[in-house]
């Protein structure tokens, strides 16, 4: 390790700062940066890293498939792109709408999973339905990604103003009112597009009775329903999909952080009723679902969809919930414990917790070897590698409110 842990004007854009932390490796669920301090990472790249850091495992099966191949394209198959795609199609669909789902596209990123999400939707209510028949619908605090179509079913004016105008035909509904959907609802919807729990905009969830009404809407118009699971799925929430959790019956499921253990890679889960009207040329991609990436994932598959660990992840988040509720009835300062499984958050009530302390806390918390994110406006996120310990779940919720304490 060499060089300072803080570059200054990095060669990079702007959008991602003046200065950066430059990290060297990675260990278990701690980041070295290249001075050599230790962090204890409780924010897993933004949810990715949901098996942590070093696995030799994981590394040994990219290699050896690197020895064999890395790339062709979609003009072709190889064994591992099938192989987890099989594995994919065969867990149940939340809620049993359909059967099964019958493909998965394979893409990079979950932007990219939710765009060809969006394709897919309007392809399918264009063919069943006729022309006119395109509208899509998101909600308040929603956030799907930052590609023109993704971006334009996120919620946030900060990220929509600078690049609009956006695709049209997308109304931004309030989440959990049911009024409003059904004001809004019609044949003239192509799909409806949700969190089951909100990762970037505040760990709100979808509630039942508004689960309920969109499930029923979706059938009655012959809508699709699209879950992004993005930030949510493969176990984060302590289950496979966290549309379990809520009640909601998806038709296609968006899926990308934690799939590759790191490495590029997204999918969307489609069932016969989309596949059946898709033909060559409709989508492709260059990069999406290349051997590496799928093998590497499948092994990622495995561990995370393993019962025993998943019952681990619930039994951790809970932990995580109570200590955090512990912490807060410690300082004596009402607020609240969001989220669910190893996706939580922490809101403090007062106007002096707002965006601004949440920042600080950040920062002061990154300073002193803890690595936290935020989410929302004012609610402090913790999405730790799933494969965190007891004592590194004390180590960090105390490191947190010790930070806290010295800020209130």
């Amino acid at each position: 390790m060499t060089g300072e842990a803080i570059v200054n004007h990095p060669p990079l854009p702007k959008q991602y700062g003046e200065k950066l932390l430059v990290f060297d490796h990675g260990e278990g669920c701690r980041l070295i940066d290249r001075a050599g301090k230790r962090y204890l990472d409780m924010g897993s790249g933004i949810a990715v890293n949901a098996l942590g850091y070093g696995r030799t495992d994981l590394a040994d099966v990219a290699a050896k498939q690197m020895r064999k191949l890395v790339h062709v394209s979609n003009l072709f198959a190889t064994e591992p792109q099938l192989e987890l795609a099989e594995k994919m199609i065969s867990v149940p669909v939340p809620g049993g709408n359909h059967a099964s789902f019958e493909a998965v596209h394979f893409g990079n990123s979950g932007a990219e999973a939710n765009e060809t999400a969006i394709k897919y939707a309007r392809l399918y209510a264009k063919t069943r339905r006729g022309a006119g028949h395109h509208r899509l619908i998101a909600f308040t605090n929603s956030f799907h990604g930052r590609t023109m179509g993704a971006l334009s079913l996120t919620a946030s004016p900060a990220y929509r103003e600078p690049f609009e105008p956006l695709i049209p035909g997308v109304d931004i509904l309030p989440l959990n009112d049911v009024q409003a959907l059904l004001s809004a609802f019609d044949g003239t919807v192509a799909a409806v597009m949700v969190e089951p729990i909100q990762g970037e905009g505040g760990l709100h969830f979808v509630n039942r009775d508004f689960a309920r009404t969109l499930n029923s809407l979706c059938r009655e118009y012959d809508v699709l329903l699209i879950a992004d699971e993005v930030q949510t799925g493969m176990g984060r929430c302590g289950t496979l999909f966290a549309s379990d959790l809520v009640g909601l019956e998806p038709d296609i499921i968006t899926l990308a952080k934690p799939l590759a253990g790191g490495l590029p890679l997204s999918a969307v889960l489609i069932p016969a009723e989309v596949n059946n009207l898709l033909q060559p040329g409709h989508h492709a991609t260059t990069f999406g679902g290349g051997p590496v990436t799928t093998a590497v994932a499948s092994a990622v598959w495995d561990i995370l969809t393993d019962p025993a660990f998943m019952a681990e992840t619930r039994r951790k988040g809970d932990l995580l919930e109570s200590m955090l509720s512990e912490g807060l009835k410690e300082l004596g300062i009402k607020g609240e414990v969001r989220g669910a499984g190893l996706l939580r958050g922490l809101r403090l009530d007062g106007e002096d917790y707002n965006g601004a302390w949440c920042s600080r806390i950040i920062g002061e918390a990154m300073d002193n070897g803890l690595i936290i994110l935020k989410t929302g406006v004012d609610v402090l996120r913790l999405a730790p590698p799933l494969v965190i310990s007891d004592e590194e779940i004390t180590e960090g919720v105390s490191l947190l409110f010790d930070v806290i304490k010295r800020n209130t």
